[in-house]
């Protein structure tokens, strides 16, 4: 595959070199195709996982810590975060609808000082970089035993009546509609007021199952199901559970896409969707404890990626990593995209079950081989700032040798963007070749699918083909000093928010 380098201008300088010369395609008159591969991070913000590292950091240090990821995403080759900013019916982001969360700012409710609405800032300096915004939110978890202070406008003291305690945890129950309408009000509130890319959802659900004095306890939602059964409802108690989690997938499935329809809905449950599917797997039911079933979701096609947790080494008979992947690309009707999650985060420094790093290039390789698998998706950030095991450089040298665009979601569009418009001009002030770049449409990052988010620059000189992938807002493209190897053949292709690339514009040289 052919080396892609991400612009210079947006990416760190220890990131930016010379092409390795294995990695230079031969000089032809057609340039190399350009990967596809989702890669991705989680940042969790629950109980400062990943970000920020702990509450009440002052803004500064906030987006300081946060430049710091992007930029080691940038540098691992990497196109995507997926960021937590709403980890318990709170928000890491300026929200009228629930309080500022206090895993960002020390203490519900307060916002951050001085201001900044922290998605806005995260958004912005993610698309700079040509790297995806996907916000991570859960739909029902009311708050978790990590959150030490409660304000007085979260739902546990407005609306206690949608509340439920259960374990340690508040929860807020699925079976009231006001619960789902409550959910789905948050994530279009965020997809209208923010450019993000994607939504994504985790694999809480119904909680997990907790116990006490050594049997299980019962989620406590005996009035909800009661007023359903005397509304008319007909179904079991167990299926009435499922049924609440899947009206609720369908309806933000459906209602995002009217919203905007470039913006992916993204699903990643539990690994396992039974046990005894496939055969050899056993472990948690999350169809009878989180009332969860994941398969049908996959099969109506309720989803644009789908990432099953599959935290599990290769090696592992009951949990295979290889064996889950197939099985779920098999259930995989509508031909959405199958991300699967890798437990990343288990490559420590010291750790007697610590994983080493060849578990996850072994687990990347898999995914590539599995037909139907286009990604993948780490748990979680702070494994790549912390670096065990070599863990970084081994990415960047083994398999994450350049980095690729986000396979496409044709189903959301499959318009492709007009070719941009190129010059190229001998900059003799700064001794540079220089390409100027401009949309075909005349319109970036605009309200609708094609518009162009990022540009494909290709360039052949007589040492081969280079490809960088630069943002769309990038207008001014430094090909190469003059006093270099002068480009023979220059293409750029436009890329659209769901990744479709049109023709490219051609710059034959000599």
């Amino acid at each position: 595959m052919p080396f892609v380098l991400a612009s210079c201008a947006v990416i760190p300088a220890s990131a930016c070199g010379q092409l390795p010369p294995a990695s230079r395609a031969v000089a032809d008159s057609a340039p190399p195709p350009v990967p596809r591969e989702f890669r991705a991070a989680w940042v969790a913000s629950v109980s400062n996982i990943d970000w920020p590292s702990r509450p009440g950091l002052s803004t500064a240090e906030q987006q300081s810590e946060l430049i710091a990821m992007l930029d080691k995403l940038v540098q691992l080759r990497m196109n995507a975060i997926v960021l937590q900013v709403r980890p318990a019916a709170d928000a890491l982001y300026q929200s009228s609808l629930e309080p500022w969360s206090d895993f960002l700012t020390g203490e519900m409710g307060r916002a951050p000082d001085p201001f900044y609405d922290p998605l806005t800032f995260a958004t912005a300096e993610a698309h700079k970089r040509g790297l995806e915004m996907h916000v991570w939110i859960n739909p029902y978890r009311a708050k978790h035993p990590a959150s030490k202070s409660t304000s007085a406008s979260h739902v546990s003291r407005s609306r206690p009546e949608l509340v439920r305690t259960y374990g340690s945890f508040l929860w807020m129950d699925p079976g009231d509609p006001a619960v789902r309408a409550r959910t789905t009000n948050v994530v279009l509130d965020l997809v209208r007021r923010y450019d993000i890319d994607a939504v994504h959802m985790d694999d809480y659900f119904y909680p997990y199952p907790e116990s006490r004095n050594g049997r299980e306890i019962e989620f406590p939602d005996e009035s909800t199901y009661r007023r359903y059964r005397q509304g008319g409802g007909t179904l079991e108690r167990d299926d009435w559970r499922r049924e609440n989690v899947n009206v609720l997938i369908k309806e933000l499935y459906e209602s995002i896409h009217a919203t905007k329809p470039w913006v992916r809905f993204g699903l990643s449950p539990f690994g396992i969707w039974r046990p005894g599917y496939p055969a050899s797997v056993r472990g948690l039911d999350q169809y009878a404890k989180l009332y969860a079933d994941a398969r049908k979701w996959l099969h109506e096609g309720w989803v644009d990626y789908f990432t099953p947790q599959l935290y599990w080494a290769v090696n592992r008979p009951e949990q295979s990593y290889p064996v889950l992947l197939k099985w779920w690309t098999e259930q995989n009707l509508k031909g959405r995209h199958m991300w699967p999650g890798n437990y990343t985060g288990k490559v420590a420094f010291t750790n007697s079950s610590a994983w080493r790093t060849d578990e996850v290039l072994e687990q990347i390789r898999l995914t590539r081989a599995q037909p139907g698998a286009t990604g993948n998706v780490h748990f979680s950030m702070k494994v790549f700032m912390d670096d065990p095991d070599h863990l970084d450089e081994r990415l960047m040298s083994e398999v994450y040798t350049e980095p690729a665009l986000v396979p496409a979601s044709p189903w959301l569009g499959s318009g492709v963007p007009v070719a941009p418009r190129i010059a190229m001009r001998d900059d003799s002030a700064s001794g540079y070749w220089v390409l100027d770049i401009a949309p075909g449409d005349t319109v970036v990052n605009a309200a609708r699918a094609g518009a162009t988010w990022l540009f494909v620059v290709q360039m052949r000189t007589d040492a081969g083909w280079t490809t960088r992938i630069v943002p769309a807002t990038e207008r001014l493209h430094v090909l190469a000093p003059r006093s270099g190897a002068a480009p023979l053949d220059v293409r750029v292709m436009a890329v659209d928010r769901v990744g479709n690339a049109g023709p490219a514009a051609r710059l034959p040289l000599r």
